[in-house]
């Protein structure tokens, strides 16, 4: 008589009642790296595109070169927007009297003045309407997302009207991006392009 081996049962957490908390995230076991909490759910981030890689790369140092010595850039890092949402944005720009120590594992959104989003396929919904409102409702100034137009950088750059407590449109930036706020950028978006890339399309 042959005896089927038992499945392995799932080991994926199971959310307690309300859903998971801001804190559960430094709690919980295994979880895979940047992960998220959005309205008390998990969020797994998919596997991420050469695109996605470099834009990240690009803004975190590009920005820490030209950043105010008292802000500090952080790439892919969570911030504490309320009990259940703890979002990890792709590169921030924060006071740096937010910086607690090497142990730290999130930022407050209060000190958050900038976030940006490099979008992915899976992530798009939440790009483009889920995580700015709630950026927005946390009072964060700015907010820039990232798209890729076959391959090369398209950027949209929101402010927070304060009026309305919602994010205005200034500006769609393609080859060059200069913008005055937070502070003084002034980027060259083809950089983003790859090398080889660039060459195939001269």
């Amino acid at each position: 008589m042959s005896v089927e081996p038992e499945a392995s049962k799932p080991s994926w957490p199971v959310p307690p009642v309300g859903g998971w908390t801001a804190d559960d995230l430094d709690r919980l076991p295994n979880l895979p790296p940047h992960t998220e909490l959005i309205d008390g759910s998990l969020v797994f981030v998919s596997p991420q595109t050469l695109f996605h890689e470099r834009a990240v790369d690009f803004f975190k140092w590009q920005l820490q070169s030209v950043a105010p010595d008292d802000f500090e850039v952080v790439r892919e890092f969570t911030i504490d927007i309320d009990w259940q949402n703890r979002p990890e944005p792709d590169v921030i720009v924060v006071r740096g009297d937010a910086i607690e120590g090497a142990e730290q594992t999130r930022f407050p959104a209060e000190s958050v003045l900038l976030a940006i989003e490099v979008v992915s396929t899976e992530s798009r919904t939440r790009d483009r309407e889920t995580k700015p409102v709630k950026y927005a409702r946390a009072k964060i100034p700015h907010y820039w997302r990232v798209e890729s137009n076959e391959g090369r950088a398209v950027v949209y750059v929101f402010e927070l009207e304060p009026a309305t407590g919602q994010y205005t449109s200034t500006g769609i930036f393609h080859d060059r991006m200069k913008v005055s706020v937070p502070f003084l950028v002034d980027l060259d978006l083809t950089q983003i392009t790859p090398r080889r890339n660039k060459a195939a399309e001269e």
